[in-house]
């Protein structure tokens, strides 16, 4: 069970001074530099540095023909750096940084500009606040005939502070930044970046006081468990830095955008593309691409339920009475159960619990003569329950600790972290010898037990005080993980498929770095709250898709009704009867449709909790089953070009400035299917903004002009769906699904 991931957020208390100050910076030119001509070009490849000097200054363009990759803002430096401290302090996997600016260096100056092929070097010096001066040099090379690589590193181990600083203008739209929950466009915001929690509320009152009261863990609009240093802009500019380490993007002033990392070194790739596409096809090259999904996966509904071997049965025969498609049946709980503060949450211990599922094989055996697989659930955590389960076999905890497999204290201690009521040891994934001993706990504990996936848990909780047995710090580590957790879970995937007659096994992660997606074989959102709000409820996993899809998470889905229910004597959080329903709807045009129970599963509504409830879900899961076909050519072009399956209007419409502000009011499933879910409490009728095009709409086969927008009826069973004319075999297939439902009602 998904437990109190939500106790991680990061609160970032003070910025260096120079991000939010008014810009004292300053680019200085070396005289031979100042006896150039106006413009002067250097060439990497087919990539150009071109100087010009305006009335404000020189200014510094990097560019593929034509195209500006990326530009300085005239007369003022495009690299700062400095000095800090910073003070991380962690609680329950929850991180607050206070960063504290020791020396500035605020000034640049431009000495030297050397190319030669491929590669150009541009050398000088930062000058700080006490006069002295720090040399640095900025290298480039052509990596690719649509990426030139940059390394910026300054030569002293005294400075631990990078700025790049480049132009923008005041319309430019930043989006990307891996899974950014609150806002699609990023202009005016400073946006950290580090993999964490995303908190319980994230702004919505007064759970996200509340939460922030009793464990620090209420989050903010930047709180994410996938944040990414990527952005895609609307001027169709892309840059993404290759470190790992903490990093800040300020784009709050008009013309410029900050990018900061806690470093002396900053890595990373200018790229050039003509549309989003291209920019997400070339971005995803680095990053990896994920590979399409095998057909048994999204054939039907995930059945995410617990309960034990009686509850699977008596929830399939009413599934089956509605002619239900259905792929698996996620069983959390087959670990087994306690109750906590939180709710219900599992023994941190990966073994089959048989006397919650006796008769474990002949459940597996009836599923799968029905061609239905089951699904179950680990995470890198391990809590030591000999003491309190009775019916323990193995005690995970114990060997990872007696093999030296955990994170470690300075002390040499296991790192134990509280989560809830209990703390748990985290696996040291720099350590081989517990990669390896991980692996085969997944390969005989949970695959050799009849599972063909499974949810692979957590991966954003390393303290920065860790230590590591490789001996590298936690603080660069700390993003990685999750990189490294998916890659783990990738390897023992394909171990178990070379030995077991090409079994492909589907697991899902929530947390994730710049390469995951080239370990992971499918994403979730992570924890939304059972709510219609746009912080934390049901608008965010929208956002959270269109926002990850530019960053390579091209195969991503949420929980059907949310996760996180809170009962609490100010308010209460329940899943709603409606907020499923609507929920239900729009996850039947996403990559997988899974349902979750939440970790209140009482108090929430669920798929069975009425009659009316489960009729509405099986036909949606029948929709849903009707665009397999479509969905595998989806599929198809996110391991062939990266592109994400659920896609923001403004990847085919980069030219329509009216998709520039949708966050989650409309999206593309692929380029032909519109959805303009239903995301607000009693609501029945939509203004849908349609692009270029003619569209047809789903339930009444009307059809629409684009570049406009429309007033449409979407009552519960019929959210707002449009396709794009030209494809009458999606609007036929969609249809006949429709109509056996309603027959079958």
């Amino acid at each position: 069970m998904r437990t109190l991931r939500i106790l991680t957020t990061l609160s970032v208390l003070a910025f260096l001074s120079f991000c939010s100050s008014p810009r004292p910076d300053r680019l200085i030119e070396a005289d031979v530099m100042r006896t150039l001509p106006s413009p002067h070009t250097w060439s990497a490849g087919r990539f150009t540095l071109e100087r010009s000097v305006t009335e404000q200054g020189p200014v510094y363009r990097w560019k593929d023909g034509d195209r500006i990759l990326a530009e300085s803002l005239p007369g003022h430096a495009f690299l700062t750096g400095g000095r800090g401290k910073e003070k991380v302090e962690e609680s329950r996997g929850s991180f607050s940084i206070e960063d504290e600016t020791l020396l500035d260096c605020r000034g640049q100056v431009v000495e030297s500009v050397v190319a030669s092929g491929p590669e150009m070097l541009v050398r000088g010096s930062l000058v700080c606040e006490d006069e002295s001066r720090i040399a640095y040099q900025f290298h480039f090379k052509e990596v690719s005939d649509h990426a030139l690589r940059f390394d910026f590193r300054l030569f002293s181990p005294e400075l631990n502070r990078l700025q790049l600083n480049l132009s923008s203008v005041t319309d430019e739209a930043f989006f990307g930044f891996g899974e950014q929950f609150t806002y699609f466009n990023l202009k005016g915001r400073q946006l950290p970046i580090l993999v964490q929690e995303q908190g319980i509320g994230r702004g919505t009152q007064p759970i996200t006081a509340g939460a922030n009261l009793t464990a620090g863990a209420g989050g903010d609009w930047h709180t994410s468990y996938a944040g990414v240093p990527h952005f895609i802009s609307s001027r169709m500019r892309s840059l993404f830095l290759e470190n790992r380490e903490y990093s800040i993007f300020d784009m709050t002033e008009e013309d410029l955008v900050r990018i900061e990392v806690f470093s002396n070194r900053m890595t990373g790739r200018l790229l050039s593309g003509s549309d989003p596409a291209e920019l997400v096809e070339r971005y995803t090259e680095y990053s990896g691409r994920m590979k399409a999904l095998p057909d048994w996966i999204h054939s039907g509904a995930i059945i995410g339920m617990q309960g034990g071997t009686d509850e699977v049965r008596k929830r399939l025969k009413e599934l089956d009475s509605y002619n239900t498609p259905m792929a698996a049946f996620w069983l959390q709980d087959w670990v087994g159960q306690r109750t906590t503060s939180f709710g219900r949450q599992l023994w941190w211990n990966w073994e089959l619990d048989r006397d919650r599922y006796p008769e474990w094989d002949e459940l597996n055996a009836e599923l799968r003569s029905k061609n239905i697989r089951v699904m179950t659930y680990v995470n890198p955590f391990f809590a030591d329950v000999a003491s309190l389960k009775s019916n323990l076999r193995r005690n995970l905890f114990a060997e990872a600790e007696k093999n030296g497999y955990l994170v470690r204290k300075a002390d040499g201690e296991p790192y134990l972290i509280l989560n809830t009521d209990f703390h748990a040891g985290l696996l040291d994934l720099t350590n081989p010898a517990a990669r390896r001993w991980m692996k085969d706990v997944i390969k005989e504990e949970v695959l050799s037990r009849g599972a063909s996936g499974y949810m692979a848990d957590f991966g954003e909780a390393l303290p920065f005080d860790a230590k590591l047995f490789s001996g590298e710090p936690a603080s660069s580590f700390h993003n990685r993980y999750p990189e490294q957790w998916a890659a783990l879970n990738r390897e023992a995937a394909e171990e178990w498929k070379k030995s077991h007659a090409n079994e492909d096994v589907v697991f899902f992660v929530r947390s994730a770095f710049t390469q995951s997606p080239e370990q992971a074989r499918l994403f979730w959102l992570g924890d939304q709250l059972v709510s219609w709000d746009e912080y934390d409820g049901i608008k965010t996993a929208v956002t959270g898709l269109l926002s990850s899809g530019l960053s390579g998470f091209s195969i991503n889905h949420s929980d059907i009704g949310g996760y996180t229910t809170i009962t609490h004597p100010l308010r209460d959080y329940h899943r709603s009867k409606e907020l499923f329903m609507r929920w239900t709807e729009m996850a039947a045009f996403q990559a997988v449709f899974r349902t979750h129970e939440g970790n209140r599963p009482d108090v929430n509504h669920q798929f069975h909790s009425d009659d009316e409830t489960l009729l509405h879900f099986s036909r949606f899961a029948r929709i849903y089953a009707a665009l397999f076909s479509y969905r595998k050519t989806l599929f198809a072009e996110a391991e062939q070009h990266g592109w994400p399956v659920v896609r923001p209007l403004w990847f085919h419409y980069s030219d329509d400035p009216a998709v520039y502000g949708i966050r989650y009011e409309s999206f593309l499933l692929g380029r032909d299917i519109l959805v303009a879910p239903v995301l607000d409490k009693g609501v029945a009728e939509l203004s849908v903004y349609l692009p270029a095009g003619q569209w047809i709409h789903l339930w009444t086969e009307k059809a629409f002009e684009g570049k406009r927008t429309h007033s449409v009826q979407a009552p519960i069973g019929q959210p707002a769906i449009f396709i794009r004319a030209e494809r009458a075999d999606l609007i036929a297939a969609l249809r006949r699904a429709a109509v056996q439902s309603e027959s079958h009602e």
